[in-house]
């Protein structure tokens, strides 16, 4: 009977320590593997990062690349439209030149300020043997222009006719013969300009306006607000 009861403590003990080592064998696999798939885990997680930063990298390479082009393109721009308008105000330079061209050919219609300054034959005194020397002459006339020319006119008419570049002035008799028409005292000439600098030109002391007076010749002259002269007709 001892012995029976001795087997079967071995036989429960054997048992016992079978179980347990199952357990431990079983325990430590399942360590190794968790272990593994732990690892493989991290491993893949690793590359996708190292993916993820090549990816942004290229990208932000990329981006630089494209960066600078834009700032080449944008300096292109920037010189283009320096160029542009360079020509823009070489552009506006001739047509106002043009302009200014078109207004010295009498072509164009003037408008602003500016003077009248009338020249009118004096009266006449028996006494005096010539009688000349009471009416106004193309020389007077011809004074008067040039001072207000000189003074800065842009443009100048006498009895309403335009003069131009090639315009020509002469005496016949107590008239006055403008680009072939005739026409008789008193002579409104008509000037566009700082009303106040011309007008200084005309009274300065012993120049035109002493002048004329000193030939007999009236001189009146008045400022203007506003002068409007007629572009002339003809082929020049």
């Amino acid at each position: 009977m001892k012995r029976m009861k001795v087997r079967g403590k071995h036989v429960v003990l054997s048992l016992v320590c079978l179980v347990l080592g199952f357990i431990l064998a079983f325990s430590f696999s399942l360590a190794n593997t968790e272990q593994n798939e732990l690892g493989s885990r991290t491993n893949g997680q690793w590359k996708q990062e190292e993916t993820l930063r090549d990816q942004i990298l290229e990208y932000q390479q990329k981006n630089n690349r494209l960066q600078e082009k834009l700032y080449e393109k944008q300096e292109k721009v920037g010189n283009m439209e320096k160029e542009f308008s360079k020509e823009k105000q070489i552009y506006f330079n001739l047509a106002e030149d043009a302009e200014k061209y078109r207004m010295y050919l009498g072509k164009t219609k003037v408008k602003g300020p500016g003077v009248t300054v009338t020249l009118s034959d004096a009266k006449y005194d028996p006494e005096e043997e010539n009688a000349n020397n009471y009416i106004v002459h193309e020389h007077h006339v011809f004074k008067v222009i040039n001072e207000l020319y000189i003074a800065g006119a842009s443009a100048v008419a006498i009895n309403g006719q335009r003069l131009k570049h090639d315009s020509y002035i002469l005496c016949n008799g107590p008239v006055i013969q403008i680009d072939g028409i005739e026409y008789p005292a008193p002579f409104k000439i008509t000037a566009i300009g700082d009303p106040e600098v011309l007008s200084s030109a005309m009274n300065i002391t012993g120049g035109v306006k002493d002048q004329l007076v000193n030939e007999n010749i009236i001189f009146e002259m008045k400022k203007e607000n506003s002068v409007i002269l007629e572009p002339t007709i003809g082929e020049s």
